[in-house]
């Protein structure tokens, strides 16, 4: 059979009539798988290898992209939610310091009031004191200039029992007028 391959390959006719020759074909046929097998053990498998590796490699880094970006908006999230109740104590405080300082206000006013009253009360009640001793002091000289007077008018000293009768007369008679 191989005669036939080889006067199909020599022939002008066939393989023959292309330029082939049916035996270098079938050397070049072996030795291409030849080839191919001892690639495919020591060279094909080796690459598929670390091109597996690779990809699993960039599957791997996508993923952990996907899930940091997810962590990340999770963490914007918080984030926001935190300044948010920051901001809220942040104005509750304001409030509470506002209202404080409002008090204080109202308890500083209340207390100047209190104290300004006392002051004019106090005020009041010396003007009475030296209003009450100057009206001694008058009815003291009163009493006097009416003795001095008296003595004048009757050319005569009037004893202190006759004095004393004749000013509270006079009071009296001031007092209903």
């Amino acid at each position: 059979m191989l005669g036939i391959f080889t006067q199909f390959g020599s022939s002008s006719a066939g393989l023959g009539a292309l330029g082939l020759n049916f035996s270098s074909f079938v050397i070049q046929l072996v030795t291409f798988i030849i080839a191919l097998l001892v690639l495919r053990k020591w060279a094909f498998k080796p690459i598929l290898k670390v091109m597996n590796e690779r990809r699993k490699t960039i599957e791997d880094g996508l993923k952990l992209g996907e899930r940091m970006e997810k962590e990340k908006a999770d963490l914007e999230e918080r984030v926001t939610k935190t300044l948010h109740e920051t901001r809220e104590q942040a104005d509750g405080i304001i409030a509470s310091a506002q209202e404080t300082a409002q008090r204080l206000v109202r308890e500083a006013e209340d207390k100047a009031r209190d104290k300004a009253a006392g002051i004019v009360k106090e005020a009041e009640e010396r003007i009475a004191q030296e209003t009450a001793i100057a009206r001694r002091e008058l009815e003291k000289q009163i009493v006097g200039l009416v003795s001095d007077v008296s003595e004048a008018i009757i050319h005569e000293k009037v004893d202190a029992k006759k004095d004393a009768e004749l000013i509270d007369r006079a009071l009296k008679e001031r007092q209903t007028a």
